[in-house]
């Protein structure tokens, strides 16, 4: 028998509790905790006092951070090598030999070290959370229980494929109106740096009071010409700012709550983040994972803090006995259309089959919003360049107005 440290949430309240059980596999350590009235959340084999073997040691290899491509690379030749038929440990050595990329065998390097030492891939990849992600740990974990690894990273693969169609769509369609705004600050910068300047002799000749908006306009282009390495003090001041806001928790929080009442913007955040929730819980419960521990691993996936705080209450829910569905549609949050499927599932117990449904619909309507939001931003983005050309011709020419009226 071995000894499990588990962590666990105990049933009907949203304590935390530790401790240990005996148990001869992780299977059976994660029934037995269970069996005591908790929902396990980790559980990892207790290292024996006085045990000098590598194996319990803590990981002192190198170990990359793979990148959402990377991860993508490495587990796809996994799969393929574990379809086979071929052992884990040939399967990393061989991409420890012949990946393409540094980083991957590095990876493969320190994984294969720690296996042969005694160690199981799921047991050595959760000592490395902050690289692999704690979806993907309890995912490989939930499989390896199930003697069904290869199936479980056939699942992880297809999952980290649509995380990066999801991110490549969110993203090309904020790319084109960050591009633009980032244009128009750089001409707005040139016209009042090097083109108002010139202009300065010529109205002081004029000898006539110069409009509001081309003497502030004048004042800011010299003053940006005589303290030029302020420009980009400044920019790396609204740089940092920026990332500011979106680290500390309290802003952030705030901005979470704030875009989810901004029309169409509002669909995207929720339909982004919902369409990894419902992916990973699809392949989470496919694999055999408890509906408790799917809801805690596709929780793990919510960008916007709003809508995490609003299903780690629905998870309290599902803890006291409440259906799924039922649970998630208190919190008002996700898509009446996925609400209906999920309890479809639930009643005709075809749960799994409804969810990839249910990921397949949230794929189309992600599609329908972003082609929206590239339609709506073109002419938003023509009135803003517009504006910024209108504002700076009204300054230049307006004193040239003046003059010729005044003759």
């Amino acid at each position: 028998m071995t000894i499990y440290n588990y962590t666990a949430i105990k049933d009907g309240t949203n304590e935390v509790v530790k401790g240990k059980v005996e148990a001869d596999d992780l299977r059976e350590a994660r029934a037995a905790v269970r069996e005591l009235g908790f929902t396990p959340t980790n559980i990892v084999e207790e290292q024996a006092a006085g045990n000098k073997k590598e194996k319990d040691k803590k990981p002192t290899g190198k170990m990359p951070t793979l990148g959402l491509a990377e991860q993508i690379d490495f587990t796809s030749t996994l799969q393929i090598l574990a379809a086979a038929g071929i052992p884990i440990i040939e399967s990393l050595l061989f991409i420890e030999n012949d990946a393409a990329k540094l980083k991957i065998r590095q990876c493969a390097t320190e994984l294969r070290r720690q296996i042969m030492n005694g160690g199981t891939f799921a047991g050595t990849i959760a000592k490395y959370p902050d690289q692999f992600g704690q979806v993907y740990i309890g995912l490989v974990r939930a499989g390896e229980d199930a003697g069904e690894l290869e199936k479980t990273l056939d699942r992880l693969l297809e999952l980290l494929n649509k995380q990066a169609a999801i991110r490549s769509k969110v993203v090309g369609t904020l790319m084109y109106p960050c591009f633009v705004v980032v244009l128009a600050v750089f001409i707005v910068i040139v016209m009042l740096v090097f083109v108002f300047p010139v202009f300065k002799e010529m109205f002081d000749s004029m000898g006539m009071q110069l409009p509001m908006i081309t003497r502030v306009l004048m004042g800011m282009g010299l003053w940006m010409k005589k303290n030029w390495y302020a420009i980009p003090i400044a920019f790396a001041a609204i740089g940092a700012f920026i990332n500011f806001l979106f680290r500390w928790k309290p802003s952030k929080w705030k901005i979470d709550e704030i875009v989810l009442k901004i029309p169409v913007l509002c669909d995207l955040i929720m339909y982004s983040n919902f369409a990894n929730f419902i992916a990973v819980m699809q392949v989470a419960y496919d694999a055999g994972v408890p509906i408790l521990e799917c809801l805690y691993l596709s929780n793990l996936t919510l960008t916007n803090h709003t809508l995490e705080t609003r299903v780690e209450e629905a998870t309290l829910q599902v803890q006291q006995g409440k259906h799924l569905s039922a649970a998630l549609r208190s919190t008002r949050t996700m898509p009446k259309m996925i609400l209906f499927m999920i309890a479809t599932g639930e009643q005709s117990g075809r749960l799994g089959d409804m969810l990839g449904q249910a990921t397949s619909y949230i794929d189309k309507q992600l599609d329908t919003i972003i082609d929206v939001m590239t339609k709506m931003i073109e002419p938003i983005m023509l009135i803003v360049i517009g504006s910024i050309v209108l504002v700076l011709a009204a300054a230049l020419y307006l004193p040239l107005f003046a003059s010729y009226m005044g003759m």
